[in-house]
């Protein structure tokens, strides 16, 4: 990695402020009120504090890391990602590749719905083809194709594809599964499913919800008898209600807040790797002729950050710069490359480009990674050190901000964005990041405007290759060619922590940043 001179290296005591200024003249939009807990959480009664609201309890759109949890406490998939990032059978009992275009699955016996319908064929079938005409879809953009359902028996059905599709298993984990009578070709805000807890209570324009135990749910009696669910934007507020006692689990804290919780008695931290990556992604649709349409100028901006000083002072060392275009922890990740900070050469580089005095405008919705606005005023700042002077405009959760990622909305020019890695597999994020395809953009399913054909026609031929050494062969190739194209001004990847009260035993955080709520028990 490159150094640069001393004098050139931001302190901790700059990187800290420049965290709290929001700095003169930033255009930096004010951070949603805050929205506290009310009253304390029964004996009986699980309260999560989330820091995104839930407008939905369906992920058709809308899957931030914690999100996962609830969703699938009320509606579930046929398989799971579970610990160690092993695959898991969940409304599926037999999943099973039979030709390298085929699966053959079996629905368990005596599986139903909350309200008592039994799962059906039909129901999967439909849920797989939904998925599939909702525009702008997250999970959409993970499949290379979604399979067709054939029914062979009442319980028994293929889904076959044109091309093999090697984790066709793990990516079924993220289709969540609904009467075909309820079903629609949006999020789901209400409605039954086969999990441990049916919905008794809603208010998703809050993002409140209010879970209840399913007496006769298929795979045990839930320990916990019901789970409440808030939405509380300020941190600082659920830390607060974490200690007295409102909140028993809170998710995503930053680093300052794991230092204030550390040791206090009566609370508890859990931390995992993650599987996460976090981007300030450059917007792709920009038309030829912009500076940032130039591959050039991305890179040099690049120099422009001082990642570690964000890593060590910011994020006081909860995340880890990426060192690939996906997490290394993901199967067939390929480190590529480190992003080097020398402004020097940042200034050099902009000024032999024609692009010294570039505005920028960054977007970012809050919540999207701890301590947001404080990396995203560092980062201003190290841009304004080179000559570039950034605009913040931060969205608030459940706001339109899914509009502008789609290019449907204003005009943007980088984005602090997150990733989840839910299978476990690099081919899967990589497929969802940078295998758009015109046909994609014209619906604004391609992930930020990233259409590159040949890097399309390269993870297509690796997303489709049986044999595991040849696939992962393919995917760094791949993999290499993204980086070149330097899509992130930074990006780091961090880990997961979650607090919980003492009384809330049996949460398992996985990377993914999710735990199984029917482990979960209240012990007083």
């Amino acid at each position: 990695m490159t150094r640069t001179p001393p004098s050139e290296t931001p302190s901790r005591r700059t990187l800290l402020r420049w965290g709290a200024a929001g700095g003169a003249g930033l255009a930096l939009s004010p951070l949603t009120a805050c929205a506290g807990p009310t009253g304390a959480p029964g004996p009986g009664t699980l309260t999560l504090g989330l820091n995104r609201s839930l407008v939905s309890l369906d992920n058709k759109l809308n899957q931030f890391d914690a999100a996962v949890t609830v969703q699938r406490a009320v509606r579930q998939a046929l398989t799971a990602i579970g610990p160690d990032m092993r695959l898991t059978r969940v409304l599926a009992d037999r999943f099973e590749m039979t030709a390298p275009t085929t699966w053959s699955v079996r629905l368990r016996d005596g599986i139903r719905y909350s309200d008592g319908r039994p799962v059906t064929v039909d129901d999967v079938a439909t849920a797989v083809r939904l998925y599939g005409e909702v525009a702008g879809s997250f999970i959409l953009g993970l499949f290379p194709e979604l399979p067709e359902v054939e029914a062979t028996g009442e319980r028994t059905f293929l889904l076959h594809t044109r091309e093999p599709v090697p984790i066709l298993d793990r990516l079924m984990a993220n289709i969540l599964i609904t009467p075909a009578k309820d079903n629609r070709p949006e999020e789901l805000r209400s409605g039954v499913g086969t999990g441990p807890y049916r919905v008794i209570g809603a208010n998703s324009g809050a993002g409140e919800y209010t879970l209840a135990r399913v007496p006769d749910y298929w795979g045990g009696r839930p320990p916990v008898e019901q789970v409440r669910v808030r939405f509380v934007p300020e941190e600082s507020s659920r830390v607060v209600a974490l200690r007295s006692g409102e909140l028993d689990v809170i998710d995503t804290i930053t680093p300052d807040s794991a230092e204030q919780l550390t040791g206090l008695p009566g609370v508890h931290l859990e931390q995992t790797a993650g599987v996460r990556i976090c981007q300030l992604f450059y917007n792709f649709r920009k038309p030829r002729g912009h500076p940032l349409a130039d591959a050039r100028v991305r890179r040099a901006l690049t120099y422009a950050i001082d990642g570690e000083s964000l890593v060590r002072d910011v994020l006081t060392d909860s995340a880890e710069q990426a060192q690939g275009v996906v997490p290394l922890s993901l199967q067939g990740a390929e480190r590529t490359g480190n992003y080097a900070y020398d402004p020097s050469r940042a200034r050099q580089l902009l000024r032999s480009l024609g692009a010294e005095g570039l505005r920028i405008k960054i977007i970012w919705e809050s919540g999207e990674f701890a301590a947001d606005a404080s990396v995203m005023e560092a980062v201003a700042e190290m841009l304004k050190d080179v000559g570039v002077r950034a605009a913040l405009q931060q969205f608030e959760p459940g706001g339109d901000i899914l509009k502008w990622r789609q290019g449907k909305g204003g005009d943007w020019d980088v984005i602090g964005n997150g990733f989840p890695g839910t299978t476990g597999q690099a081919t899967t994020m990589l497929q969802a990041m940078y295998a758009g395809t015109a046909e994609d953009e014209r619906t604004g399913d391609a992930f930020m405007g990233y259409v590159i054909p040949r890097i399309a026609r390269q993870l297509s031929d690796a997303a489709t290759e049986t044999d595991p050494a040849t696939r992962d062969r393919k995917l760094a190739a791949a993999q290499h060619a993204v980086w070149d194209t330097w899509p992130a001004m930074w990006a780091f990847v961090p880990k997961t922590v979650l607090a919980r009260r003492a009384r809330v035993d049996g949460v398992r955080l996985l990377p993914i940043n999710s735990y199984d709520l029917t482990a979960v028990r209240l012990e007083g």
